[in-house]
């Protein structure tokens, strides 16, 4: 069962931010053990996304790295705005 990562941080993601509208969440790279996907947020909602002392981003990471390791994968999350 694969898991679609790009729709699962961007429903998260979503939520916390101003702008909906701008979220963009992209799969970057694709290997056989490590996926890498990059958000791209409003420059105003990049606080909000990433949280005070990076509380949020982690959280983030944590759900993506817990779902990617069911299927015997590793995670990397970039957060951007552009």
């Amino acid at each position: 069962m694969a898991i679609n990562y790009e729709k699962l941080i961007h429903n998260l993601v979503t939520p916390l931010v101003i702008n909906p509208d701008d979220v963009e969440v992209k799969k970057i790279a694709e290997d056989e053990k490590l996926i890498t996907v990059q958000i791209l947020v409003h420059p105003d909602d990049l606080g909000r996304v990433i949280g005070k002392n990076g509380r949020i981003a982690n959280a983030l990471r944590t759900i993506a790295y817990a779902s990617a390791s069911r299927e015997h994968k590793k995670i990397t999350i970039d957060i951007d705005s552009f």
